[in-house]
């Protein structure tokens, strides 16, 4: 007879009385790898167990959080209404006007170009038509009303027809000619150059002409201490802090400067001619050496009074109705006084 059958059933009845105390030991172990428990072994096939989710504590956190506090009624009822004053939408402009117009034509284009029907083509270009009559209606209302008010009519301050315009012109060179020998005749020009700088050179010859047309005398300063090889003002002094003091930091610097005190910026760069003259008229206008009038007059524009109603003189409620606004602005105008 072979004894091993009946060795195997023995040691099978041992392992099967001694699961049930290694799986009370197995939940007690704890959470350590094996791989990390010596005296456990190295076993393969062992499983390790997962953890145990711990909810209830956290039901009874939430228990114990204190709720907020609830919204009084009144800010719950604004809320409400604020929601509900969103929600409404905004009332649609009249049909065919031009607020409903600029919403709708491209829709109306973008339709037609999409589905070229002769009825989707048709309504795009009646649209249309009916924006270009708006228009031309306002043209016509508008031409009649400006010419109609002397405060509105652009032609009052500077006409446009061609004779009319060149003797504007020369009104304001005639003026302007007698602003700057005035001028000149009270302040100079202050020159800062460099002998290396080709706009320094370029610029002296502009410079000579306004001293010899209008009386301009001008004081040159080399930053460098040396003349121009162009042999332009050979008289000159030497920078000896002054061009840092006026902030000059690019040659040719132009200043006019008017004795005892007066020092007006005009450039940091080459200047033609005409752009000179009109930054000295500008300088001496707003130096208040020459009247805004007779500032007016040298740019071509007839001394006409300016729309500029003094801060606060129109209150609120008169702008909401057309002809107060209108009285309110006539009589605010100002004479002589630019912007």
């Amino acid at each position: 007879m072979n004894p091993y059958p009946a060795v195997l059933l023995m040691v099978l009845t041992m392992l099967l009385q001694a699961l049930p105390a290694w799986a009370d030991e197995a939940v007690d172990m704890p959470t350590v790898p094996y791989f990390e428990d010596k005296q456990r072994g190295w076993f393969w096939y062992e499983v390790l167990p997962e953890p145990v989710k711990k909810t209830q504590p956290e039901i009874q956190a939430d228990q114990h959080k204190p709720k907020p506090d609830s919204k009084p009624p009144s800010v719950d009822h604004q809320a409400e209404t604020e929601l509900k004053t969103q929600a409404q939408p905004a009332a649609e402009p009249q049909p065919l006007s031009s607020a409903w117009l600029k919403q709708n034509l491209e829709h109306y284009l973008n339709q037609a170009i999409d589905n070229p029907t002769q009825e989707n083509v048709a309504a795009f270009y009646y649209l249309q038509r009916v924006m270009m009559d708006k228009a031309e209606r306002f043209t016509n209302a508008a031409r009649y009303v400006v010419m109609s008010d002397p405060l509105l009519d652009e032609t009052v301050r500077r006409p446009v027809a061609t004779y009319a315009a060149n003797e504007a012109n020369h009104q304001a060179s005639v003026v302007a000619e007698q602003a700057l020998k005035a001028i000149a005749a009270q302040a100079g020009i202050l020159f800062f150059f460099r002998s290396d700088c080709p706009y320094c050179h370029v610029q002296a010859p502009i410079l000579a002409m306004l001293e010899n047309a209008y009386g301009f005398k001008i004081y040159p300063v080399s930053l460098d201490g040396l003349p121009m090889p162009n042999g332009f003002f050979s008289q000159f002094k030497r920078d000896n802090g002054q061009a840092a003091m006026l902030g000059v930091e690019q040659t040719p610097a132009l200043f006019l400067m008017k004795p005892p005190k007066q020092i007006v910026p005009l450039a940091q760069g080459a200047l033609s001619l005409e752009e000179i003259t009109g930054r000295i008229l500008l300088a001496a206008k707003e130096a208040g050496w020459i009247d805004a009038t007779q500032y007016q007059t040298t740019q071509g524009i007839r001394n006409t009074p300016m729309l500029l109603p003094a801060a606060g003189s129109i209150s609120p409620a008169v702008t909401q109705d057309p002809l107060s606004l209108i009285q309110a602005l006539q009589r605010s105008p100002q004479r002589g006084s630019t912007p």
